[in-house]
């Protein structure tokens, strides 16, 4: 009885589910026609509106990113030209130190001879600094006492600290350092304070 009552239920499920199957792939393939339909109800219009929008969204697309081109491309040529004479600057750096160090040796001087020529020193010195500035040059303003900071300066040696207050601080600038633009071409070397 146990037997019949299970197999009947298993028969009347069966059937149930056999005519959902065929109730939803009906609703599916009528729906799959409503959207052909909806797909062939689609105007020449709207498509040529789609298509024209789509390309109208790559020629901005496309116009931006060739703007976006010329202004990059102008910065790197304007960099390049500020920074284009680094190497004749920095090949200068040199006879710029020696006449630093010139002027220093001959004020020590105190005979007439001597001041001429510490004036005549002088104005060659300021000759060629003023060219060099007008090129680009400037000289990194660092000077004792300073906090020291490795991004603007070379520390080549730490000294015991004269006093209390220069401990991590600029003790002394060995050599001057000088940047084209926003560029540091050379580290002032100092020596710091431990």
């Amino acid at each position: 009885m146990f037997k019949k009552f299970f197999n009947t239920m298993n028969q009347e499920n069966t059937d149930n589910v056999e005519k959902e199957i065929v109730a939803n792939d009906t609703d599916a393939v009528q729906n799959q026609e409503n959207g052909e339909e909806k797909a062939v109800e689609m105007t020449a219009e709207e498509r040529l509106t789609a298509d024209l929008a789509k390309e109208k969204d790559k020629f901005l697309r496309l116009f931006a990113e060739f703007e976006n081109f010329k202004k990059r491309t102008a910065k790197e040529r304007i960099d390049l030209f500020k920074t284009a004479n680094q190497e004749v600057l920095q090949a200068m750096l040199p006879v710029l130190d020696d006449f630093d160090r010139a002027l220093v040796q001959i004020s020590k001087t105190d005979t007439t001879e001597e001041q001429q020529l510490l004036k005549g020193v002088e104005l060659i010195h300021e000759k060629l600094k003023s060219t060099l500035v007008s090129k680009g040059l400037e000289q990194v303003d660092i000077k004792t006492g300073d906090d020291f900071n490795a991004d603007f300066a070379e520390a080549i040696t730490q000294i015991p600290a004269p006093t209390e207050d220069l401990k991590g601080k600029i003790v002394d600038v060995v050599e001057k350092g000088y940047k084209l633009g926003e560029k540091i071409i050379r580290f002032p070397k100092v020596v710091i304070g431990q």
